[in-house]
């Protein structure tokens, strides 16, 4: 067993950082194993080498954080146990930095990891960004926020928000009403995320004169998108041929983000997904960036990330056993 001592240099922060009942402490020692202990400005953390060094970076990562007058949730507190685990903790300082726009309640919108950081500077840089991650990372969210960002500022004269309606099948037929009605609950997420950065007032008047657009994909067939930000969502539920048609769509003055979880592809059994073979075919294209978030972005409840761990684990044996399974029946 080692001893490793953290000097506080802010006791003003002390009772935050240790949280309620001690709980972000105790988070601390229960995820990496260690044992801490407060003598006024020093945190004695004790434990084995290597779990005592992740302990001190994730607290002082943690410190960085309320140097910030940033709240420590438990995602974050989570999130600064996983970058110290992997020695990455210093980078979180860097997440102090600009939000991207402030949402119609006054909340202002900024990268929470460093997976979301890059994939903002990815938007930034480039004219088209694909965006592929697992559930609950911000993919959808964060390109929103830039899309009403670059709007409020007139780098573009509009929006467009679409996604593939993939069930438009039977499912589709038993909805109520008209075409555009029977797709809204598609488009919900989209429609939640605008609300949310304009405000339904707001969203509306900017619909009504036609600077907003949701519509499923269907709809951008025949067009020429000019002078736009268009963020296509959901995009592992698109064929080919539908990715191809969309990223043609492009004219001038516009830009385009791309969204979706490749593990979580909704098309029929034999059909390739759009989104797989667009990262192939457009991998070394310059102007087109791929941004891959991990189950370390994601900042929904802390379960979501288990979920995701879990399921790829699972579909790493299922997948072993096939492999094993070949072989033995090739044999």
């Amino acid at each position: 067993m080692v001893e490793r001592n953290y000097e506080i240099e802010d006791m003003s922060k002390v009772a935050e950082l240790f949280g309620s009942f001690d709980f972000n402490i105790k988070l601390v020692e229960h995820e990496l194993n260690v044992q801490i202990i407060n003598r006024g400005s020093v945190i004695k953390i004790m434990g084995s080498e290597e779990n005592v060094n992740a302990a001190y970076e994730a607290i002082g990562a943690m410190m960085s954080v309320l140097k910030n007058n940033e709240p420590l949730t438990e995602q974050g507190i989570r999130y600064c146990i996983a970058m110290a685990r992997e020695g990455s903790a210093s980078g979180i300082v860097s997440l102090n930095g600009d939000f991207i726009c402030i949402t119609s309640k006054g909340k202002p919108i900024k990268a929470k990891t460093l997976g979301q950081k890059e994939y903002i500077k990815a938007i930034k840089e480039n004219p088209i960004c694909f965006g592929i991650g697992p559930a609950g990372t911000g993919k959808t969210f964060l390109a929103v926020a830039m899309a009403v960002e670059a709007f409020r500022k007139k780098e573009v004269s509009r929006i467009i928000l679409t996604r593939p309606a993939v069930e438009a099948g039977e499912k589709l037929g038993f909805l109520p009403g008209d075409l555009q009605m029977k797709v809204d609950p598609y488009l919900r997420p989209l429609y939640d995320a605008m609300y949310e950065m304009m405000g339904v007032e707001a969203y509306q008047k900017y619909q009504e004169r036609g600077q907003i657009e949701v519509a499923p994909l269907a709809y951008m067939r025949g067009r020429t998108l000019d002078d736009a930000f268009i963020i296509l969502d959901e995009a592992q539920n698109t064929t080919p041929e539908q990715m191809k048609m969309f990223l043609t769509r492009i004219g001038f003055g516009s830009r385009v983000i791309v969204t979706g979880d490749i593990t979580q592809i909704d098309l029929p059994d034999g059909k390739t997904s759009g989104l797989k073979e667009a990262m192939k075919v457009l991998r070394n294209i310059e102007g087109i960036a791929f941004c891959a978030l991990s189950e370390k972005d994601v900042v929904r409840h802390p379960l979501v990330q288990k979920i995701i761990t879990s399921y790829e684990k699972y579909e790493r044996e299922k997948a072993a056993k096939a492999a094993e399974r070949r072989k033995n029946e090739k044999n």
